[in-house]
């Protein structure tokens, strides 16, 4: 991902703000609540791969 940000300085040279582009911007809030789901979930209960597979071909969500 390309942010290309923008930087807003203050008098002294000192950065203030960044400008980022709207998409950018989506982006980056779409990635933040996907590390937070997976904060949410560290301590759940793991399953194989393979069950989770089989869960999903039992539930019709997967076809082999």
């Amino acid at each position: 991902m390309n942010i290309s940000p923008k930087y807003v300085t203050d008098d002294s040279g000192e950065r203030t703000d960044v400008i980022i582009s709207l998409a950018a911007y989506e982006t980056l809030l779409e990635d933040l609540n996907d590390l937070a789901a997976i904060a949410d979930r560290r301590s759940e209960d793991t399953i194989l791969h393979s069950q989770f597979l089989e869960e999903l071909r039992a539930d019709g969500i997967l076809r082999d």
